[in-house]
């Protein structure tokens, strides 16, 4: 489940340059110097609403507004500050100042138009203005135009290379376009340029947990709740290092203070539901997704989220509610969080609600009960929270395809080896599509209340326009709605969609195409090309939380066609057996056994590959 911009993991500077204390601040009147208060903004306010409701220097009024407005934006009461910033202006007509602090407040409030509109206006004015070009960077940001805005806060950046809030916006963009590495080289920049800048350590911090660079998150998190205790998404990016680290009670405590000090974080609440999902405290987890729906109703991964706990509750039809709602939704919405409004795109979200809807079906077709109870006593938790289950398939007997003789075969073998490393498995051999429908969906509910989903696959398949499908035995491979005949690996992919789980596709289904490669075929009015082998989905684990904590392992390379053996398996069948069970084997340490095997096996014909976003150690036949 992904998200553009999470908006409550990432701070911007809405930097505002303040104005010089006016050449009246050597007048021993307090009014004044109120004013001029750089430090204290209550005291400001008060001091410029005095100057302005005493009339005693009117050619400085547009000062005083200007002045206030600061304090405005400084308190966080940016309707007011623009209120001020518009006095300003009809005082001093294209004050370059006034306009790019109001294009600053109109971005927070998500006024992105007239924040864009304000910030030209103050370019026009002043050229040389810096921080119209971090306005106007922002609001670009948030509207999810992420290369104009870098350009904005370069220029930005070359008009002024000493303002660190440019960089640390800049940095904000290039994490936007995942370039983390861009968007950390902007961040080392911002704190050398100011050490104690709380907000570029806590943005750095949530850059490296992107990254998995956990050490180093947590040492950034960490500096930057010294620097600022009360820094609510300081707490949440430190949480979100936390749990991936599976340090539970230690999330559950910063996901606490983070709604303490804001109560109106709505990803807070949604994160620590999913912390109260993974400690199986159902009930808890549904209080904070309704709380995180109740504050922010446009997230729909929240939905996603909601319906996943239900379905393991037994709650079908309330999952199905929650799952509907988030197909509803709009994609892309602009979503309020700590630091404004920002764009969020849900769009691989609702790719998970709708394969989950799939998965679940009529409701004569699922479970009656609850797969586990709402809270389970100590004993069924601890088995629970180990459950591992497998679905291995294995297609041969094609109707209009090339049959193969050996994938019932390895499904079988696969399916014993899996059984013999104590997973639960379910199999199938020869399996038309409303079989093969069935099991998959059957997997799917299942892999709900699992800590390890694996799937294995033999068989043909194929890619079409660069995505990946898996051939029941009854599809017609001559027909003009193709698609329509065959499994599609992105649908499986998105219904395992799950952080909280390892999730392990496995496919060896590269083998001799059932169609030429490269050749046009007509679907409805439109041209599809077919091509060798499977297509690379190297995007796994992009953008955020989309895919994490799925492994996809194919038995050859994107593009080329696997052997299916001349003995009763394939050789990659024949590997993936001989090293699945070894105890105390890391996954990927097995698949790179595996790799090793085949490639002695076919004399360097074959060579098996597979991608990872999986979010820590899996082991199949249990740890060392």
């Amino acid at each position: 489940m992904t998200r553009t911009l999470i908006a409550e993991a990432w701070t911007f500077v809405v930097a505002v340059a303040l104005v010089s204390p006016s050449p009246l601040y050597a007048q021993s009147k307090k009014d004044l110097n109120d004013c001029d208060n750089m430090k204290d903004w209550n005291v400001r306010v008060a001091g410029c609403t005095r100057a302005i409701e005493g009339r005693k220097w009117p050619r400085f009024m547009h000062v005083f507004h200007l002045q206030r407005g600061e304090g405005y934006q400084g308190l966080e009461q940016y309707d007011r500050a623009i209120q001020d910033y518009t006095v300003a202006l009809k005082y001093k007509p294209g004050s370059s100042k006034a306009l790019s602090d109001r294009a600053t407040a109109y971005s927070v409030l998500g006024n992105f138009d007239l924040a864009l509109k304000d910030a030209d206006a103050a370019l026009r004015s002043d050229p040389g203005n810096a921080l119209a070009y971090n306005a106007k960077g922002v609001a670009l940001l948030r509207k999810g135009q992420f290369d104009p805005a870098i350009d904005a806060f370069s220029k930005g950046i070359a008009l002024n290379p000493g303002m660190d809030a440019l960089f640390t916006n800049r940095a904000a963009a290039w994490q936007s376009k995942d370039e983390t590495d861009r968007a950390l080289t902007d961040l080392d920049s911002a704190l050398k340029l100011s050490p104690t800048n709380f907000l570029a350590l806590s943005n750095r911090c949530h850059v490296w947990k992107v990254k998995h660079e956990s050490g180093n998150a947590l040492a950034d998190c960490n500096q930057a709740i010294r620097l600022n205790p009360d820094h609510a998404v300081s707490f949440y990016n430190r949480a979100n290092v936390l749990f991936e680290l599976g340090e539970l009670e230690k999330a559950l405590a910063d996901y606490g203070q983070a709604i303490r000090i804001d109560p109106s974080n709505a990803g807070a609440y949604a994160a620590r539901g999913n912390v109260w999902r993974k400690k199986l405290n159902l009930d808890r987890a549904i209080s904070d997704l309704n709380q995180a729906i109740k504050l922010n109703p446009k997230v729909v991964a929240s939905y996603v989220t909601r319906g996943l706990i239900q379905e393991a509750q037994g709650d079908v039809h309330s999952a199905r509610q929650s799952f509907r709602t988030a197909l509803e939704l709009p994609a892309t919405v602009s979503t309020a969080g700590t630091g404004g409004m920002y764009l969020d795109s849900f769009g691989d979200d609702q790719k998970v609600a709708k394969a989950r809807l799939l998965a679940l079906g009529e409701a004569g077709l699922v479970p009656a009960g609850p797969l586990y109870a709402a809270k389970p006593d100590e004993a069924k938790t601890a088995a629970i929270s180990e459950r591992r289950i497998a679905l291995a398939i294995g297609n041969g007997a094609y109707a209009t395809a090339p049959s193969l003789p050996n994938p019932p075969n390895d499904a079988r073998l696969i399916a014993r080896n899996l059984r013999n490393a104590g997973f639960q498995v379910s199999e199938g051999a020869d399996l038309n599509r409303e079989e093969m429908e069935r099991l998959v969906a059957d997997f799917m509910r299942g892999a709900v209340t699992a800590s390890v989903a694996l799937l294995f696959y033999a068989g043909h398949g194929v890619q079409i326009d660069g995505q990946n499908y898996l051939l029941p035995t009854d599809a017609n491979t001559d027909v003009q709605n193709l698609k329509s005949e065959l499994m599609s690996l992105d649908t499986i992919l998105a219904g395992l969609d799950d952080r909280l789980r390892a999730n392990i596709v496995i496919l060896d289904a590269c083998r001799n195409n059932p169609m030429l490669a490269e050749v046009a075929v007509a679907e409805g009015n439109r041209s599809i090309v077919i091509r060798a082998g499977l297509a690379s989905t190297s995007n796994l684990g992009k953008a955020g939380t989309s895919g994490a904590g799925t492994l996809l392992a194919f038995s050859t390379a994107p593009g080329r066609v696997a052997l299916d053996g001349e003995g009763a398996n394939s050789p990659f069948s024949l590997a993936l057996a001989r090293h699945i069970n070894t105890p105390g084997l890391e996954v990927q340490q097995m698949l790179t056994r595996v790799r090793t095997d085949v490639v002695a096996a076919t004399k360097s014909q074959q060579v098996p590959w597979s991608n990872s976003s999986l979010l820590g150690e899996v082991y199949l036949a249990g740890r060392p």
